[in-house]
């Protein structure tokens, strides 16, 4: 009989919430997960919920018990895709209780004006900030709840043997083995799962550095406790050189992202002292530079943070193992699409695996096949966003492109709707959004040359009149 237990980074043991309760589940009926962040947790409670046994091996310490920021990126933008997942658990309430709504971007200019642009036609087109470690907890908390449920903590992946069908992981204590009935590789964008079941295969594999890096820091509340700019909504400070992110908390503070070269004039590699830190501030975003009393302090003591993009294929291994979230595809963060495709990659794993009972290849096949080609445009558009939040969003005829696509979804609220909507508030799939938007576009398009033509038309038609 296997009590239900927690182990934790030193090895030792000790009892979970449902101490009383115990699991009689053999190993080789057990699922094992690898890699304990919000794509290996939302998973294991969507199985354990399903009647699955399962084991999620994390190679941290357990977060809950380390205080504190637990990780870089504290803040998460949470839209319709991600919601889906936390509906399909329960915990979707519970999570939007402790949610900031952000209604829309706040674009600030170098001369210190701010201009507001709303993410949809309505109230309903919104999203909701959340933080990392608070929802990381909240999974974690609910598996465990569950007595066919166990934490490993401190187990580092060490190799998988796909022919025995084992796991092996290293520890404090030594080295352990797993002989689950398949597992999941959901241990982040430098997947040691991926790399161990890639092995021998004909496999591909595509990754990509983005050449400017990141740094948090952080935008107090006022001496009130009151947010010093807008709560309610995402902050931009867009130049062509860099670029400055901000999400709301609950507290009225704000966590702000510095995105920055690694390399050049003005860049991380370049900006190391207290009046080079300075400098920089001053001279691309004067108007933080009163908001932001600690900042040299906040400097020196957070890292410079890189952005990955990974392309990879098969994500799937016979009827034995399978790939989600960071691990198969990870994505630069410009889309906010991060963690809302990992969690929706488990609501597609887990609708293919209850619509192929008793075949696991075949769910397994279906969860790629759905899955694959739509993150594929993904990472494209997280691409295309860069460059879109840098230097487009400050631009007219962005901005009127922006108006027009709203105007024309309220006009027609289910046959016109912009990019972003579809990415951000539906679940459709990212190639048929992509797909329809160049559609759209190419409408537009033509629109535009028709109307030029009649334009051009009248003017020679006037012209003629007036000469005749």
């Amino acid at each position: 009989m296997n009590l239900h237990t927690r182990e934790h980074a030193d090895g030792s043991a000790s009892l979970g919430k449902a101490e009383t309760i115990a699991s009689d589940t053999p190993a080789s009926e057990r699922i094992a997960i690898v890699g304990g962040g919000l794509a290996g947790s939302m998973l294991t409670l969507a199985l354990a919920q399903k009647g699955y046994a399962v084991d999620l091996y994390e190679r941290q310490p357990d977060p809950r018990t380390q205080g504190g920021r637990a990780g870089r990126s504290i803040n998460l933008g949470l839209s319709k895709r991600g919601m889906q997942a936390l509906e399909m658990v329960g915990l979707l309430q519970t999570v939007l209780d402790t949610a900031v709504v952000m209604s829309g971007r706040v674009i600030h200019a170098p001369d210190g004006s701010t201009r507001y642009q709303p993410y949809g036609k309505d109230a309903s087109e919104v999203l909701h900030s959340i933080d990392r470690n608070q929802l990381g907890h909240l999974l974690l908390d609910h598996a465990e709840r569950h007595p066919q449920v166990r934490l490993h903590f401190g187990h580092r992946l060490a190799q998988v043997d796909k022919a025995a069908r084992t796991v092996e992981f290293e520890t404090a204590q030594g080295r352990v083995v797993a002989h689950p009935q398949w597992m999941v590789g959901a241990d982040g964008a430098f997947s040691s799962a991926r790399r161990e079941l890639q092995r021998g295969e004909r496999a591909n594999y595509h990754q990509e550095y983005l050449e400017w890096g990141y740094k948090e820091l952080t935008l107090a509340p006022g001496a009130d406790g009151q947010s010093v700019i807008e709560l309610t909504a995402l902050h931009v400070w867009p130049r062509s050189h860099c670029l400055f992110v901000s999400h709301p908390n609950r507290d009225g503070s704000h966590t702000l992202t510095l995105f920055l070269p690694f390399e050049g004039e003005d860049s991380f590699a370049t900006v190391r002292t207290p009046e080079e830190i300075t400098a920089l501030i001053s001279k691309y975003f004067p108007d933080l530079v009163r908001l932001l009393p600690g900042l040299i302090e906040e400097w020196m003591k957070h890292p410079v943070g890189s952005l990955i993009t990974t392309r990879t294929a098969p994500w799937t291994f016979g009827d034995w193992a399978v790939l989600v979230g960071d691990a198969c595809h990870a994505v630069y963060p410009f889309y906010g699409q991060g963690m809302n495709s990992a969690f929706e990659d488990c609501c597609t794993l887990v609708s293919a695996l209850s619509a192929n009972q008793g075949d696991t290849a075949a769910a397994f096949h279906a969860y790629e096949q759905a899955r694959r080609q739509h993150t594929d445009v993904l990472c494209e558009l997280s691409k295309e966003n860069f460059v879109e939040l840098r230097k487009k969003v400050q631009s007219p005829w962005f901005v009127a492109r922006k108006r027009l696509d709203i105007a024309l979804n309220r006009l027609w609220p289910k046959r016109w709707l912009p990019l972003y909507s579809m990415i951000a508030h539906t679940t459709m799939p990212y190639g048929e959004a992509r797909a329809r938007a160049r559609q759209q576009d190419a409408i537009l398009l033509g629109s535009a040359k028709a109307l030029a033509a009649v334009a051009v038309c009248g003017v020679a038609a006037a012209a003629w009149w007036w000469l005749r």
